[in-house]
């Protein structure tokens, strides 16, 4: 019984440095998931709305369904998407995943 009483007598005055180092490690893994994961997910959604508020009449994109098309029109927050010939879709502006210009072409 005294040998209990000896092993958490000695833990206790660690017990201070412990919680320290507790904190230090909680503080260094929130920075790490701001600078690996939220900071680069930030970046990625302001290129993606630049990218949309930069379209125009012509330019080829592909929406988050998968649907590749010819912008025809452009309202506020709306694309006339021509994805054949007479075939026109409308879509909203945030569905737009990505440009198409620059993908190579298969055959």
């Amino acid at each position: 019984m005294s040998s209990i009483l000896f092993i958490t007598a000695q833990a206790a005055p660690q017990a201070g440095g412990s919680s320290m180092s507790m904190v230090l490690m909680m503080g260094l893994m929130i920075v790490v998931f701001y600078f690996f994961m939220i900071r680069p997910q930030m970046k990625r959604q302001k290129e993606l709305t630049k990218f949309r508020s930069a379209l125009q009449k012509g330019d080829k994109i592909v929406t988050t369904g998968g649907i590749y098309g010819k912008i025809d029109e452009i309202k506020d927050d709306i694309i006339i998407l021509e994805v054949a010939l007479n075939v026109k879709l409308k879509v909203d502006k945030s569905v737009v995943l990505k440009d198409m210009s620059d993908a190579p072409v298969q055959k």
